[in-house]
C-alpha cells in the first residue's frame, strides 16, 4: 500500500466508525403510546350515562408487558392487548372524571394518557325563593364570611386584612358578647363549631385556627392543601371546607388531613365559587360567590337538589351609597328549625324561610 493511499483508508475508517456509533446511540428504546377513545363522544355527559371506551397501544419497538385502565383511579381492566375495549362503564360521579391508562413494555418502559370527562347532574334542580319570618340589627361594619348558629347565640367570623375578627352575637339585638382580632396579615375566612371548638380558616395564608368554645382562647393551628380557604362547616364528625371551585372536601379535626373530596353539579354543568357553607341533616346549603343564590347540595353525591334565589333581600334595608357587599352567610337552629341569613356588610340579619316558587 502507497504511503500516500494509508491516511485516506485510515480517514473513511473513522468516517465509518463515526456514524456507526451515532447511528447506535440514537436507538434507544421507545415508550409505548396510548389513545384513549369513548363513545358515545360528547362534550357533557349526565350522571347514570354508559360508556364504552377503547384502548389501541402503539409499539416502535419490544413487547407489551400489560396495559391498566382506570376510572377515577379505580381499577377497571388489566391486558396485554394493543387493543382493548371496555363496555357498559356507568358514570357514577358528577364533575370532571378522570379515565387513566397506564401501558408498560416487557423492557419496563412506561406511558400514561389521561382523559377528562365532564359529568352533569341528572337531577334538574328544584327552583326556589324565600320569605323573611323576621329580621335583626347585624353589624354593618362585618365583612361576613363565616356564620354558625350554637345554643341560642350567633357565632359570626369576619374578613379583610386588618378587620378579620371571630365574634359571639345576641341575635336578637346584634350586640356583641365576646370578640378576638386576628393579627393583621390574616383575612378571615369561614367558621364552625365542633366538640366545643371553634374552627376559622383564613383566606390564602392555607392556615386555620382553632378557638375554645367559651373562652375564644387559640388552642391549635393548621395548615391545609388547598390554595384558599373560603366556607366551613361540618357534620358531626369531620369538617367541611370550600376554597372557591366546585369541590368540598371533608377534613379530619383532629389531624385535619384529607378525609374525602366531592365534586358538586347541577344539571347545566359544574358548581363553581361554593363559599359559606351550612350542613343540615345531611344536605349542604352554600352561598354562591358573587350571585344571590343559595343552592341545596346532596352530601352524598354531589348534586345540586335546589337553588334559592335571594334576590331583593336587602333592598329595604340600605340606603345608597352604603358599601353593601355580596350575600353571605347561612346559619341554621336545628332545635327551633330556624334558617338565618346574611351579607358582607349587611345592615340586618334575617330569620327566612325556603319556598318554591
Amino acid at each position: 500500500m502507497s504511503r500516500s493511499f494509508f491516511p485516506i483508508v485510515l480517514i473513511l475508517a473513522l468516517f465509518v466508525t463515526f456514524f456507526s456509533c451515532s447511528s447506535k446511540s440514537t436507538k434507544r428504546p421507545r415508550k409505548p403510546v396510548s389513545a384513549i377513545n369513548v363513545q358515545p363522544s360528547k362534550q357533557n355527559y349526565v350522571f347514570g350515562d354508559k360508556i364504552s371506551v377503547n384502548v389501541t397501544t402503539k409499539l416502535k419497538d419490544g413487547e407489551l408487558k400489560a396495559v391498566q385502565l382506570f376510572y377515577n383511579d379505580q381499577l377497571l381492566k388489566e391486558a396485554s392487548e394493543t387493543d382493548l375495549t371496555v363496555s357498559g362503564i356507568e358514570l357514577t360521579t358528577v364533575g370532571s372524571v378522570t379515565l387513566n391508562v397506564n401501558a408498560e413494555k416487557t423492557d419496563g418502559l412506561k406511558n400514561t394518557r389521561t382523559k377528562i370527562l365532564n359529568v352533569n347532574s341528572d337531577v334538574v334542580p328544584q327552583q326556589m325563593t324565600y320569605q323573611v319570618i323576621e329580621n335583626y340589627p347585624h353589624l354593618k361594619t362585618s365583612y361576613t364570611q363565616g356564620l354558625e348558629y350554637y345554643k341560642g347565640y350567633l357565632y359570626e367570623g369576619t374578613g379583610e386584612n386588618g378587620h378579620s375578627k371571630l365574634m359571639k352575637v345576641n341575635i336578637k339585638t346584634g350586640e356583641v358578647l365576646k370578640s378576638i382580632d386576628l393579627e393583621d396579615k390574616y383575612f378571615g375566612e369561614g367558621i364552625t363549631i365542633l366538640n366545643n371548638k371553634i374552627y376559622q380558616l383564613t383566606y390564602h395564608a392555607k392556615k386555620g385556627f382553632v378557638y375554645d368554645l367559651n373562652t375564644f382562647a387559640l388552642v391549635d393551628s393548621f395548615t391545609f392543601a388547598s390554595a384558599e380557604g373560603w366556607g366551613l362547616t361540618n357534620d358531626g364528625t369531620y369538617l367541611i371546607m370550600s376554597n372557591g371551585t366546585n369541590v368540598l372536601t371533608w377534613l379530619d379535626p383532629t389531624d385535619f388531613s384529607i378525609v374525602k373530596k366531592l365534586q358538586v353539579a347541577n344539571n347545566r354543568g359544574l358548581m363553581s365559587n361554593l363559599n359559606e357553607l351550612e350542613y343540615i341533616d345531611g344536605m349542604i346549603y352554600a352561598n354562591i360567590y358573587t350571585t344571590n343564590y343559595i343552592v341545596k347540595i346532596d352530601s352524598e353525591t354531589g348534586k345540586v337538589l335546589e337553588e334559592i334565589n335571594m334576590e331583593g333581600i336587602i333592598n329595604l334595608y340600605h340606603r345608597n351609597g352604603d358599601r353593601i357587599d355580596h350575600l353571605n352567610g347561612i346559619a341554621y337552629d336545628s332545635e327551633n328549625n330556624k334558617m338565618y341569613v346574611t351579607g358582607k356588610l349587611y345592615p340586618r340579619l334575617f330569620e327566612v324561610k325556603f319556598i318554591s316558587k
